[in-house]
């Protein structure tokens, strides 16, 4: 496998620093392992209810109980294989979590570009975030002592919004994307914020490098530690490596693959997650 390029821009300013063992241990099965739409481990999950306010939503549970928490955001598509993906390969992660899908769409799922933008255009942002903050909630009420929150393009944006918004939360790894103004401002995070962009990714203004720019200058005014990381070559969704999400991509004009560079980003996640999460 090539080596990954040097990254275009990487950043950590206040940035803690990692545990030993954490720094001691090894990078192993980082990548996830791929499954088809056919193929989405639903059999691995548990199904519960989370209550919030006057409303019910269905949630997704996998890996160990008393594990430390992760709530896992979808994309745009909604709660589909590719997020069940990846929220199984955290749950897998040698330093063990707890992860947790809530149904921010309440059990719609777009299948085209089309509709996952409707379905985005129609979502209740205040309230994907109070879903967000019961979620984080419900973890730490069934033997979670700490609790993170990550996402991918849509849940990336949210994931940050959780940083600001959700005093619960503990820590954040977001995924290309970043909240609008009107829903929560970057400088006013409490939580140690983790991201992750795609050099040549092209949604301007939620997930392009400006995007990305902006975003590492208030969470450098907020003062809370963080990393800002760029992948050379990546466009959007580059997590994405099932086949069926490959196809998908492509469909949207994403031809790039980089599998050094999903390897990177996870074992960045892992070490951010733990140094937050696994600490004492």
């Amino acid at each position: 496998m090539a080596a990954l390029p040097l990254l275009l821009r990487v950043r950590t300013l206040a940035a803690f620093p990692l545990s030993a063992p954490l720094a001691r241990s090894r990078v192993s099965a980082l990548r996830p392992p791929v499954r088809s739409m056919a193929a989405a481990p639903s059999d691995a999950f548990q199904k519960i209810q989370i209550q919030r306010d006057d409303t019910i939503f269905d949630a997704y549970v996998v890996g160990k109980e008393n594990a430390p928490g992760i709530v896992v955001l979808q994309e745009w598509w909604g709660v589909d294989f590719e997020v069940k993906n990846h929220a199984l390969h955290i749950a897998q992660m040698d330093s063990g979590f707890r992860a947790l899908i809530p149904d921010l769409y309440r059990g719609k799922v777009g299948l085209d570009a089309a509709e996952a933008q409707h379905l985005m255009n129609d979502l209740d942002w205040q309230g994907a975030v109070k879903d967000i903050r019961a979620s984080v909630n419900w973890l730490k009420a069934n033997g979670s002592s700490k609790v993170g929150v990550t996402g991918f393009c849509m849940g990336g944006a949210l994931s940050i919004a959780s940083a600001v918004l959700v005093p619960e939360v503990n820590a954040v790894v977001a995924f290309y994307g970043v909240p609008s103004s009107e829903l929560a401002d970057p400088s006013q995070a409490k939580a140690p914020v983790q991201a992750h962009f795609g050099e040549i990714d092209n949604y301007v203004g939620f997930s392009d490098i400006s995007a990305a720019k902006s975003l590492e200058k208030k969470l450098k005014s907020s003062g809370v530690p963080y990393e800002v990381h760029i992948y050379p070559g990546c466009a959007h969704a580059f997590m994405n490596t099932s086949p069926d999400g490959i196809k998908r991509r492509k469909a949207m004009g994403m031809d790039d693959e980089n599998p050094a560079a999903v390897d990177l980003a996870w074992s960045r996640f892992r070490s951010w997650m733990g140094a937050c999460l696994l600490s004492r």
